[in-house]
């Protein structure tokens, strides 16, 4: 994947936040979720888009051309610095946490005129039974790492989230290899997610602040928790449209991505008043 240009911009605390640019056209935002970065998350997609889009895949400090140290409470500041930087309207698309902190992003950003959220997990929706599997999950993953198994740790993480057919297809794109390099700043974000008390991205009141058009994408065979979110934000956001992916799981981007890029086409031109 051939990368055309850079958009650097420093946060008010002073961390560098960078992202590759690709394509031409109507720019989107493409934020991405706990494992990969910008351009792991987004490669499959970004064939598909880059004709019609110029595509900005920033990464979360730490990742990809990002710099400073994993921060949770300064990743929705992050998110609005970058959007903010462009210089024009923009559309928003996130994957998973990507997705759920490009939601609050939009409440509170003018730049942003129509969002995609690709399954964001909606925390407070987890049964007991769902948030021990998490937490096993990260458990697990720490134990690996501690091992120096940084791959296996990925995949211990990912078993969580992703359906077998998904953590299949991520195997063979080399997705969960490539995640590897991540696994202290993946730990670290779980880490400080589990201690995070300010607001989240799933609070009603932030929700109900988007006014833009808004487009919730789930799969069809996705875990019930992400299909219960995608309900849940669909509901809470005023005019949100509900998509289902046939056939996919947790890893739209990874597993279906020509069927994603059809569908973002389709919402992006018409919402945001596109010839």
């Amino acid at each position: 994947m051939s990368t055309a240009s850079t958009h650097f911009v420093t946060t008010p605390d002073g961390v560098v936040i960078g992202g590759t640019v690709h394509g031409q056209g109507p720019s989107l935002v493409l934020v991405h979720g706990a494992l990969g970065d910008g351009d792991i998350d987004w490669q499959p997609l970004l064939p598909h888009l880059a004709g019609r889009f110029t595509c900005h895949l920033p990464s979360q400090r730490g990742r990809g051309r990002s710099g400073g140290a994993p921060d949770i409470g300064r990743m929705l500041d992050d998110v609005l610095t970058y959007v903010d930087s462009i210089g024009g309207p923009t559309g928003l698309v996130g994957w998973s946490g990507g997705a759920a902190w490009g939601l609050a992003a939009t409440a509170q950003s003018d730049a942003v005129d129509a969002v995609a959220a690709v399954e964001p997990p909606m925390d407070a929706l987890r049964d007991e039974q769902e948030q021990a599997a998490m937490g096993a999950a990260v458990t697990r993953m720490g134990q690996l790492a501690a091992e120096g198994r940084s791959t296996d740790a990925v995949r211990a993480l990912a078993a969580w989230p992703l359906t077998d057919h998904d953590l299949a297809a991520a195997e063979a794109a080399g997705y969960i290899e490539a995640a590897g390099r991540y696994v202290p700043n993946t730990l670290a974000v779980f880490g400080q997610l589990m201690q995070y008390q300010g607001p989240l991205p799933g609070d009603p009141a932030v929700l109900g602040a988007i006014s833009v058009p808004t487009l919730m994408l789930h799969g069809s065979d996705t875990k019930p928790f992400f299909a219960r979110s995608a309900r849940y934000v669909a509901d809470h956001v005023p005019g949100a449209r509900l998509h289902e992916i046939p056939g996919a799981g947790h890893a739209i981007p990874l597993t279906h991505p020509e069927e994603l890029a059809e569908v973002l086409t389709d919402f992006f031109a018409p919402a945001r008043n596109l010839a």
